[in-house]
């Protein structure tokens, strides 16, 4: 939550603490262009250290899902995340997926990315796993 805390993003219902694993869900509410939207997602692959999916179950999109790959390299980890997704209203979705979309969802990968690295790379990294 703290690396979308911009949007007011919380997860209100299915696991709202600690780690999610496979097969769990997560319904997440947060402020996106000036509208509370919700979003539940489910971890539909899960190949721990390295890999695992959610994908959106009920939402504002058509589909969702967003792949996380993590990598060691030397002492650091590598992440990537792969997103796809489709607006809904299929000729008015795409249109709005290309002027609109497309760049709020990669800025907020970024910008999410961008707190997660900060917090691996300092001590911070301590308050978000269990002791």
């Amino acid at each position: 939550m703290a690396s979308t805390n911009w949007t007011g993003e919380r997860a209100v219902a299915g696991v709202t603490t600690g780690l999610i694993g496979s097969g769990q869900q997560v319904t997440w509410k947060g402020r996106h262009f000036g509208l509370w939207i919700t979003h539940t997602s489910r971890i539909t692959a899960y190949e721990y250290p390295t890999y695992f999916q959610d994908c959106m179950k009920r939402g504002w999109f058509r589909r969702f899902c967003l792949d996380h790959f993590f990598r060691a390299i030397d002492d650091k980890t590598s992440m990537k995340d792969v997103m796809e997704f489709e607006a809904p209203l299929p000729i008015l979705g795409r249109i709005a997926e290309r002027l609109v979309l497309e760049s709020h969802m990669r800025d907020l990968l970024a910008k999410r990315n961008l707190h997660i690295k900060k917090a691996a790379e300092s001590n911070d990294w301590r308050k978000y796993l269990p002791d």
